[in-house]
């Protein structure tokens, strides 16, 4: 005859495991709702380059070699199949050893930078890519997330020794970053990697003088850009309309305005827009305007809500988070993430000059597609958390 509390040991035995793998803990820790919301992103991205992958095959094609219609979505499927994995072998890693990958991979990834103007390629007037075998390198689309942690990481150190020196080491890091983007030029990833230091410095608990330093010095920094930088002032009298000659016909933005509005609400339907077929780079920075045409300005909204789910995920998932470096590391990589959706639909709707920034985890691109996962893996990684643990329950006992 069993006893009551036998019958119960042998009970929890055969239904709770006595030590679980790596992967099951794992599965319990990560945020599989912000995963889901990722994925559900990638998804999107494939349906959304297969409709704008005609338009660039057309581009490429010449009298003696037609481009399939569909390549550079097979292409797209192909980086989604590598960057996948990577995104969910980095998400498994330990916050110390999440950190240290990202310390070290900027090291790397900032020596690759410096190695453009050497090495690089160019394309469409600016020298931004390294050529590999088979796969064109763009250094600074996989120095943003890394750059963010390490950064991160050393304004975290304040909180141990508020007389280090992190502010400025960061700042001239930041600089030396962005100096040698603006010479590519790249001004759009250098707004990208500004804004990111600016958010980290503002959560890290420096003045609001400082603050408001930094931000005067940004808008002099725009000033002088505009005064000095022919790039930056080509793109903005462009948009604004200065000094175009009209009878050369509507520019970039202008053409992306008018395709994404072009299926109103609805859309033509997939396959059915004509406009994708004026824009430049259809499947790359303007492919929000092809799915406004094809699948209407209803899926335009659905994806912006995706993307703010994806943020307002990440910040609700770090209002219990206690450690420094955690929380700036995650909430620069969501930064950095929404400003660039931010931007890209920005230009697509004609709020924004002309950036050449891609859509994240949507438009056409290795470098991005990579480097987006890379960034994703370690915002998953940080935000791991044992869900029977951390909870601040208090049960008060009436003392009767």
């Amino acid at each position: 005859m069993f006893r009551a509390g036998e019958l119960v040991k042998g009970f929890k035995s055969r239904t709770v495991p006595r030590e679980r793998t790596a992967l099951a803990i794992w599965f319990w820790e990560i945020d599989r709702v912000l995963l889901s919301l990722i994925v559900a992103l990638m998804a999107v991205g494939l349906v959304a380059v297969a409709a704008a992958s005609p338009v660039a095959a057309i581009d490429r094609s010449t009298a003696t070699i037609t481009v399939n219609s569909l390549i550079y979505f097979y292409r797209q499927l192909m980086w989604v199949g590598l960057g996948l994995p990577i995104m969910l072998v980095i998400s498994m890693l330990p916050r110390p050893q999440a950190r240290r990958f990202a310390v070290i991979m900027c090291f790397l990834f900032v020596l690759a930078l410096l190695l453009v103007p050497v090495l690089g390629s160019t394309v469409n007037g600016a020298k931004r890519w390294i050529d590999l075998p088979g796969f064109r390198f763009q250094p600074s689309e996989f120095l943003k997330p890394v750059y963010v942690v390490t950064m991160a990481w050393l304004l975290s150190l304040r909180g141990q020794d508020q007389t280090l020196p992190v502010i400025p080491l960061t700042g001239v890091v930041t600089a030396f970053v962005a100096l040698i983007l603006m010479r590519q030029p790249d001004f759009g990833q250098t707004v990208i990697f500004a804004a990111c230091w600016g958010c980290l410095l503002l959560l890290s608990g420096v003045s609001m003088r400082f603050i408001g330093t930094m931000a005067g010095l940004g808008l002099g920094g725009l000033v002088a850009m505009y005064m000095f930088y022919e790039n930056g002032r080509q793109r903005i009298n462009d948009f604004l309309g200065i000094g175009v000659d009209q009878s050369v016909g509507p520019d970039q933005t202008d053409l992306a305005y008018r395709t994404i509005t072009h299926g109103g609400f609805m859309g033509v339907g997939p396959g059915g827009g004509q406009n994708k077929f004026r824009l430049p780079e259809a499947h790359t920075d303007y492919i929000f305007s092809v799915i406004g045409e094809e699948f209407g300005l209803l899926a335009c909204i659905a994806i912006a809500v995706l993307y703010l789910a994806i943020i307002v995920r990440v910040l609700l998932r770090l209002l219990d988070e206690e450690d420094n470096f955690t929380i700036l590391a995650a909430a620069g990589l969501t930064t950095q993430f929404g400003l660039q959706a931010i931007i890209n639909m920005g230009v697509n709707a004609q709020i924004f000059p002309s950036k050449g920034m891609t859509l994240p985890f949507i438009s056409y691109g290795g470098s991005s597609m990579l480097a987006l996962c890379i960034g994703v893996g370690l915002l998953l990684a940080f935000t791991r958390r044992n869900p029977f643990m951390g909870r601040h329950t208090v049960v008060k006992w009436s003392g009767r």
